[in-house]
């Protein structure tokens, strides 16, 4: 995947579709990718594509797909995290070959993927996205989720990033300010943006800043998967200068509030020789 800034910056969520399968060269490519897409957590998460017609699937927030991707993960500690970092490698695998996709967690019936899905005891099934190139048009209620999610704007830096503690924002002219500007364009749910990562000692650690009413439900923490997302685009955002990273559940037990929780470390490790 080429420029990896604007495939991120570029990528978007998509619910409407232009009504045709996506070309069996483009589904080769995907069916391959998908085969091992590694996390930092070495939790498998296995894909599945589904045929809309084939298993009587659908949302009734998407119009015009035919084609799904559901990802299948063991229950266990930091499997949300795991899910969400695999997806969005996925995710931009499929943007970068102009394939249309959108995380749905909550208005499908479930059941019914989970099935198609072959979905064991065990396992559980976060989310699914459609899989299809974007209509040219957007339909009247997709661009009314988007405009009522606020789905083309973010938290500005100082609010996300922090400098040794919490709260305290870290300078905009950092080494590593672009990538965190990947981070900072990762797609949530509802666009709550839950990630913060607090810099210290050279080692980013990353946290999620729960909202209210959000639950844990047996079928995935989404605000967790949103962290495995901004912390995928963080990972790749740094390997893609060159470098190396390594990811570990190391809490440096920093003063944080509440409703914050520590997830993992980041550290940067050498450069590579090309």
């Amino acid at each position: 995947m080429s420029n990896l800034s604007e495939l991120i910056k570029g990528r978007k969520s998509f619910r409407t579709f232009d009504g045709e399968y996506i070309s069996e060269e483009h589904k080769k490519a995907l069916a391959e990718y998908m085969k091992d897409v590694k996390n930092p957590f070495d939790i498998p998460v296995e894909f599945v594509m589904l045929d809309a017609k084939e298993h009587g699937l659908s949302s009734p927030v998407l119009s015009g797909e035919k084609t799904y991707v559901a990802g299948k993960v063991s229950k266990k500690p930091y499997a949300d995290v795991a899910f969400g970092y695999s997806f969005e490698k996925l995710v931009l695998y499929a943007w970068s070959l102009g394939i249309g996709t959108v995380l749905i967690g909550g208005t499908m019936k479930r059941e019914a993927f989970e099935k198609a899905a072959g979905l064991k005891d065990g396992e559980m099934m976060p989310c699914m996205s459609p899989l299809g190139y974007p209509a040219k048009k957007k339909s009247i209620r997709e661009s009314m989720m988007r405009k009522g999610a606020g789905a083309d704007s973010r938290f500005s830096p100082d609010k996300l990033f922090f400098a040794d503690k919490w709260g305290e924002a870290l300078p905009q002219d950092n080494e590593f300010s672009d990538v965190l500007e990947m981070v900072r364009w990762a797609p949530s749910a509802v666009n709550k943006q839950p990630w913060r990562i607090v810099v210290k000692d050279g080692i980013y650690h990353f946290y999620e800043k729960r909202d209210k009413g959000y639950e844990k439900p047996k079928t995935g923490d989404l605000q967790k998967i949103d962290i495995g997302i901004a912390l995928c685009h963080f990972v790749m955002g740094i390997e893609d200068k060159g470098k190396t990273v390594e990811v570990e559940i190391n809490d440096p037990r920093l003063e944080i509030p509440e409703d914050v929780e520590y997830i993992a470390s980041v550290s940067i490790q050498y450069i590579k020789y090309r």
